[in-house]
């Protein structure tokens, strides 16, 4: 079973958190959920999550992949915390994945992770000149080799599908998403 850590820092983006953290659950995959300080979290739009341990206490264990809700002031505490750095930076260099959505791609340019990549964000939170050889998209979710990005809440949810097709394969993403009850690209809502 693969196993998640999903940091979780005041201020950020309660749907991109949630979203991630429920579909990859609902896929079997084991999702730890630590807080860069103890006790609860108030996210961006006054959701509290109460995280399942401490950063510190989750850092000693091993992870197929580090994913990073985004929200502005979730994401400037995430990358103020060298311990969230180190993370990053150790589950590169194991060819781990690392996945970050809205303004939270910023914290993988920072550890150094988005040089010579393709990478989406929150319109604005990346500047292509600032990161070597970025190659900015717009698209809703943008995969380069183990590294995984997304614009912002309204695509939360084809991000964390996404997560769980990496993770768990194209069956159990088609399996999870059939069980949403979502439509199918390009049809049309009744009227």
């Amino acid at each position: 079973m693969a196993r998640v850590l999903v940091p979780l820092a005041e201020g950020c983006e309660e749907l991109e958190a949630v979203t991630v953290i429920d579909l990859l659950r609902r896929a079997g995959v084991e999702v730890v959920t630590a807080g860069l300080e103890p006790g609860p979290v108030r996210c961006s739009r006054g959701v509290v999550l109460v995280p399942d341990t401490t950063l510190d206490e989750a850092m000693g264990a091993d992870y197929d992949m580090v994913v990073l809700p985004g929200g502005g002031p979730g994401t400037e505490r995430l990358d103020a915390d060298a311990r969230v750095r180190e993370i990053l930076r150790r589950h590169a260099e194991r060819g781990r994945w690392t996945a970050a959505i809205c303004a939270a791609p910023r914290v993988l340019a920072h550890a150094g992770l988005l040089e010579g990549r393709r990478a989406t964000s929150y319109p604005g939170c990346l500047d292509p000149a600032s990161v070597p050889g970025l190659r900015y998209e717009e698209a809703p979710v943008v995969r380069d080799g183990r590294v995984v990005t997304s614009r912002g809440p309204g695509t939360a949810m084809d991000f964390a599908l996404e997560l769980v097709e990496l993770l768990e394969g194209r069956a159990r993403r088609e399996e999870v998403e059939a069980a949403l009850q979502r439509p199918a690209p390009g049809r049309q809502h009744a009227a």
